[in-house]
């Protein structure tokens, strides 16, 4: 860190604040628009990722956001650049990841022109951050990104937005540094606690839902030590499973789309909801029909670290707030109960999760079974292995069939983006060099941001993706069969060789279309050591593990007589 009063380009100066932040990592796709940063960076010990299309850097910077609990840098261009750059942004909105974006902006003296690739930020970003800003006077750029690490990681995190003129990053200023950001945390107070107490030793059928962020892994440990003294059942929000680990006793499943009916069951008869870190939003609260609006008919605790999300949709029979760190570390000095009258219901439910996740149980129509792709995968994969997916069908083999046993391996969006797995996989491998990273990704979700293997082999990132083409856009058929039976429209896909696509870009490819040829494909992908495509065709029937196309179509028919 530097507080020389020695003039400093404004670009040298951001890149300083970012090195003063801790940033240790940038991704981004260059721009003339801010050429003062990209110079400060040349000299900097940041590494830079060069990324082939803005939304895919945005969304690597969500992925460093989700696995390390800091803001994800990310660089783009004014106008059309910042204009991809918004898929990034919205996820790491709906996701409460902390993350900056820096955009490159036209001249101070050009604005309300129209100028070339001009933009109103504030007014783009605006309802998509949860702070826009334009740094209008070089002095302040140590204060302006000072705040935005703060509004980044504080209360609820999200993204921020800052505009940088072109013509303020060349002027000079001598300015200190600002000190490193610090996260602003808050406790539960002891009345809190002893109110908490109270409510465990008076129920009949709690149950805790964990989600959000703010975690770590020794939040995730400390939550499971005290779940096990009070052998309280355990569930996750969607796409949050990395936040308990699938092998302990008291692990019920995830609450997402498609969960297990038993577990379904068991949150809607519960008589105590311990809801720590997520907003039971649409997707896990099923359409926002799982408890009643705007007092739930279980009784409710609900942990969250922003204030603005407490009683905002569900009033609350005790409200903290606080962050799941913060609370977990607490929980260490909750007395347990002398009855847990739930406790045979925990062992019942996490018996329950085992079956239900269980991919040997699982036979499909065609030659590859994604059952035993899933099988194998769980037999072989070491624990920390960082999966990642996008949106669509495919994803909920993933979901639904590998238990994840650790903080910090899974990256997908809650906020439904096609496109997020590659590059996702592509900013957890660098900043998890030593990991496996597997991502799942649809045919139609790979080429939302497939260009980004490029990125993979530039960085030689030895990443494997599993393309899972059944030849359509295969969520919206299902829909489509549900409401508009046999009336196909707009959602058929002609795709490209996935395998001869990877060794294009220099990596390795192979196609597997039988269940016998996953393993040695996945075997050699891993022992080329570079970054690998392994193109798996499906039956395109298999729409879910749990029904085919040509059933929906039939029930919705059925349900026209």
């Amino acid at each position: 860190m530097s507080n020389s009063q020695q003039p400093r380009l404004g670009g040298h100066i951001l890149v300083d604040q970012l090195v003063a932040h801790g940033v240790k990592h940038v991704f981004c796709v260059p721009g003339e628009s801010y050429l003062a940063v990209l110079d400060g960076l040349h000299d900097a010990n940041i590494d830079v990722t060069v990324c082939r299309q803005e939304g895919g850097a945005a969304i690597m910077a969500d992925a460093h956001g989700k696995l390390t609990g800091e803001p994800g840098i990310c660089m783009v261009t004014r106008g059309p650049g910042a204009s991809n750059a918004m898929a990034g942004v919205h996820i790491a909105m709906q996701d409460s990841t902390p993350m900056i974006l820096f955009v490159g902006q036209i001249e101070r003296g050009m604005r309300e022109r129209e100028a070339f690739q001009e933009m109103d930020y504030r007014a783009v970003f605006g309802t998509q951050a949860k702070w826009v800003t334009e740094i209008d006077q070089v002095e302040r750029i140590p204060e302006l990104v000072s705040r935005a690490f703060h509004v980044a990681t504080s209360g609820r995190p999200g993204p921020v937005v800052i505009a940088l003129p072109e013509d303020m990053l060349v002027e000079t200023a001598a300015v200190p540094d600002a000190p490193r950001y610090e996260v602003v945390e808050s406790a539960p107070t002891p009345a809190q606690l002893a109110e908490l107490e109270i409510l465990l030793a008076s129920a009949e059928s709690p149950i805790a839902i964990l989600g959000g962020t703010r975690w770590d892994a020794k939040a995730v440990g400390e939550f499971a030590a005290f779940a096990e003294r009070f052998q309280l059942p355990v569930a996750v929000s969607f796409r949050r499973q990395m936040l308990f680990p699938a092998n302990h006793p008291c692990f019920a499943g995830d609450v997402g789309i498609g969960l297990n009916p038993a577990l379904l069951k068991r949150v809607a008869e519960a008589d105590l909801v311990l809801l720590v870190g997520g907003r039971m939003s649409e997707m896990p609260s099923q359409s926002y029909t799982l408890f009643d609006i705007p007092v739930p008919r279980q009784k409710l605790v609900h942990v969250h670290p922003d204030s603005g999300e407490l009683n905002r949709v569900y009033r609350a029979n005790l409200a903290v707030n606080t962050s799941p760190i913060a609370f977990a570390r607490t929980l260490k000095d909750l007395k347990a109960p002398s009855r847990t009258p739930w406790a045979v219901d925990t062992e019942a439910m996490h018996a329950s999760y085992l079956k239900w996740s269980d991919p040997s149980a699982i036979k499909t129509a065609g030659a590859l079974q994604m059952g035993q792709v899933m099988q194998y995968l769980e037999e072989h994969l070491p624990a920390d292995a960082i999966m990642t997916n996008g949106a669509g069908n495919y994803a909920t083999w993933l979901h639904r069939f590998h238990r994840f046993q650790q903080y910090g391996t899974q990256l997908a969006p809650t906020s439904g983006s096609m496109g997020y797995g590659l590059p996702g996989a592509v900013g957890a491998k660098r900043v998890h060099p030593n990991r496996t990273v597997v991502c799942f990704a649809g045919d139609g979700c790979f080429l939302m941001h497939g260009q980004e293997f490029a990125t993979a082999v530039q960085y030689a990132l030895p990443i494997i993706v599993l393309v899972i083409d059944n030849g359509m856009y295969g969520t919206i058929r299902m829909h489509q069969e549900k409401h508009y039976p046999g009336r196909v429209s707009a959602t058929e896909l002609n795709n490209p060789d996935f395998a001869a696509y990877a060794r294009a870009f220099g990596g390795h490819g192979e196609r597997v279309e039988t269940s016998e040829e996953f393993g040695p494909a996945f075997e050699r992908a891993v022992a080329s050591g570079r970054p690998a495509i392994l193109h798996c065709l499906i039956d395109p029937e298999v729409i879910t593990p749990a029904t085919t196309l040509e059933k929906i179509r039939d029930a919705a028919l059925q349900a026209r007589k």
